[in-house]
C-alpha cells in the first residue's frame, strides 16, 4: 500500500499536538488565514503538507479570511 505522508489528513487536535500549540490558537490561525483548512461538520481538518508550510513560514494571507477573523475578534 501507498502511504503518502504529505498528504496525511489531521483532526483539529492531531493538528494542534503537530504544531504544540493550543486549539484556540489553532483556530485562530484558521480563520486568519494563516493555516489552509477545510470545515467538515463541526471540525476542521488540515493537510500535514499544509502544516509544514505554516511552519516555514510559507503562508499567505487570504484579506477575506483576515477580515473575517477580526470581525470575530471584536
Amino acid at each position: 500500500m501507498f502511504k503518502d505522508t504529505e498528504n496525511t489528513v489531521l483532526t483539529t487536535q492531531e493538528a494542534c499536538q503537530y504544531l504544540r500549540i493550543s486549539r484556540p490558537t489553532y483556530l485562530k490561525y484558521l480563520y486568519m488565514g494563516k493555516i489552509r483548512g477545510v470545515k467538515v461538520g463541526k471540525g476542521w481538518k488540515v493537510l500535514k503538507s499544509e502544516l509544514d508550510t505554516f511552519l516555514k513560514g510559507d503562508y499567505n494571507y487570504s484579506s477575506y479570511q483576515s477580515s473575517f477573523a477580526s470581525s470575530l475578534m471584536k
